[in-house]
């Protein structure tokens, strides 16, 4: 069997930049390729980021333009649910195109998806890229549609062969989920596909990339606190939708505008330590 290839692959951009790319975004990229070495660093893009830092990194990447996922765009799921209304209007519908987007790319291609709001810690297991198809749990979740409680995976990081079975198959289910909910197609669809074909993927524990949740406790201890529990920790996952504009207080006091250089070099916080070396 052929391992996963080398290669890591982002999604960015399918909405209009209006904003110099963040030192976040960079440190995520610059993360990628000083820890993991890869091959080739891919950049999926609708409309280029512009700004300094982008410069900076742009000279590593390879530059890839896609189109939006119509599918997503003209979905009616998105008026009818009121969760989906809220989403589109909050201007994250992008989130969903890249949901699609993701996987058709690792289904051409293969290699290592991550999210942009991703920073690599250490190097990933070689035993990793040897599977077919992998993904993080990222602890219990609630599904909105049953009430049933599960382990939730998480499609902020994939590793895939191409063409690998699990990605195709819940690609083509991802169609027919997709009801206007922020997880229902990805995180709770992946783990209903796992049930049904537990051969065809392999589960990393969340450590591996999830060591901080989506949780306010777990947000504050990464942006705002100090941890230095790192060890079998590959990546965390910032979940940048739940405190990035300012307006949004209520999983962290920290916003987007908070992060600058300095506040980076100078601050102790579990982010910060573990981002600042990227900037040397």
């Amino acid at each position: 069997m052929v391992d996963v290839p080398h290669n890591f692959h982002f999604v960015f951009g399918l909405k209009p930049q209006t904003e110099p790319f963040h030192i976040v975004y960079f440190l995520c990229l610059e993360s990628c390729r000083r820890v993991n070495r890869p091959d080739a660093i891919h950049f999926h893009y609708h409309y280029e980021p512009y700004g300094p830092w982008w410069e900076r990194i742009r000279p590593y990447l390879r530059l890839h333009r896609v189109e939006p996922v119509s599918f997503v765009s003209r979905n009616e799921a998105y008026w009818n649910h009121k969760e989906g209304t809220f989403i589109k209007q909050s201007g994250l519908d992008y989130a969903h195109q890249s949901d699609f987007v993701r996987l058709e790319v690792l289904d051409e291609h293969g290699g290592v998806y991550a999210d942009i709001d991703t920073l690599f810690v250490n190097p990933m297991p070689a035993e990793l890229y040897r599977h077919e198809f992998v993904l993080g749990s990222e602890g219990e979740m609630k599904d909105p549609a049953s009430g049933r409680s599960y382990e939730s995976l998480c499609n902020a990081l994939i590793l895939s062969r191409p063409g690998a079975r699990f990605g195709r198959r819940w690609l083509a289910e991802m169609y027919e989920l997709f009801d206007g909910t922020w997880n229902r197609h990805s995180c709770y669809g992946a783990l209903m596909l796992a049930e049904k074909m537990p051969d065809a993927v392999h589960i990393a524990p969340r450590r591996y990339f999830y060591r901080y949740r989506w949780t306010r406790e777990d947000i504050a201890l990464l942006l705002e606190g100090v941890d230095d529990d790192h060890d079998g920790l590959y990546s965390i996952h910032l979940w940048n939708h739940l405190w990035w504009e300012p307006s949004r207080t209520d999983f962290s006091r920290c916003s987007k505008n908070l992060l600058t250089e300095d506040y980076i070099r100078g601050v102790d916080t579990t982010y910060n330590l573990l981002a600042r070396r990227f900037l040397d």
